[in-house]
């Protein structure tokens, strides 16, 4: 049922597929007005907690903690436990440049969008305001791009810093075209990224999630050994349908078509008890493999929910 959209929608966004852009193009004019419609503001309200964001298994003692379910006991603090009667851990400061990797579900239920903006788009955007704001403090970013498709093999974009080459991670994100046909296999993406990845990183996994299963095992796997932030992407019709009469869907991976007939209250209570279902699913997915939801939907601003994840991080 889900990654259905309506087949008049069908195609890919502009820009996906055909050459690489040079610097003054697509891509810079994107990272320009992201700078000054987000990033400035994010920069400016985050100033002096960044650091507080993103931590990791450094020198540095940062902070002492509750234990939540999901943290690696290997930082378990047995003196205050026993102190004061509940276990805590503690949390570390990382005493270099983060190198961050930004994991990239382009597949084929990415495009859909049912509004002015798709799902694609806020990933590119999302992108491109985290590596700007990650290179800005000195750090290192690099991205896996997965179109999708069996046997799809992502594409290795090392991490590096400075402008240019976030340009250049840029312009291969909006140049990588799904694949024309095939469910999504988020398992090779995260298996690709455990074979590759050896030092400690912040992980960005940016997707959809709808995906053939299997994907939860290499999920934990990876956030063992690095800090995995799942940013995951939605759109309001994927949980709610309106009443709009007979609508024929086409499933955006495997090009299969169903007549609906959204008139019916029974479909739509069954539709929205479905997505609830998942919903629930992914959430308990994600607190076994320890692993942080920031969850961005086309119908919500960036930066707010850039702004309310970071206040959520920082009271816990």
């Amino acid at each position: 049922m889900f990654g259905w959209r309506r087949a008049e929608r069908r195609g890919a966004p502009a820009g996906a597929g055909g050459p690489v852009a040079p610097a003054a193009g697509p891509a810079d004019a994107l990272l320009r007005k992201l700078e000054w419609t987000v990033v400035r503001r994010l920069d400016g309200l985050l100033q002096g907690d960044y650091r507080t964001l993103f931590r990791g298994a450094g020198l540095d003692f940062a902070d002492l903690r509750e234990y939540l379910p999901g943290d690696d006991v290997r930082y378990m603090d047995w003196n205050v436990t026993a102190r004061l009667q509940a276990p805590h851990v503690r949390e570390f400061q990382e005493d270099r440049e983060i190198a961050a990797w930004f994991l990239l579900d382009l597949s084929g239920s990415v495009d859909f969008g049912s509004g002015d903006v798709r799902k694609r788009a806020l990933s590119t955007d999302f992108t491109g305001v985290m590596g700007r704001l990650l290179t800005g403090h000195g750090n290192r970013v690099g991205a896996m791009l997965y179109s999708g498709g069996a046997g799809t093999r992502p594409a290795v974009l090392p991490a590096r810093s400075g402008r240019r080459h976030l340009l250049h991670v840029l312009d291969r994100l909006r140049a990588t075209a799904a694949a024309p046909r095939g469910e999504t296999r988020l398992r090779e993406l995260l298996d690709h990224a455990r074979g590759v990845l050896k030092r400690r990183s912040l992980l960005f996994v940016v997707s959809d999630f709808i995906s053939e299963p299997g994907w939860e095992a290499p999920l934990g796997m990876l956030s063992r050994h690095h800090e995995v932030i799942a940013v995951r992407l939605t759109d309001p019709l994927e949980t709610a349908w309106p009443d709009v009469g007979l609508v024929m869907l086409e499933d955006a991976e495997t090009g299969d078509q169903l007549l609906v007939d959204t008139h019916d209250a029974g479909f739509r209570a069954r539709f929205s008890a479905a997505a609830d279902a998942r919903e629930t699913a992914l959430k308990e997915a994600f607190s076994r493999c320890g692993v942080d939801c920031l969850s961005l939907t086309t119908a919500q601003r960036l930066d707010q929910a850039l702004l309310e994840f970071a206040r959520r991080r920082k009271r816990r």
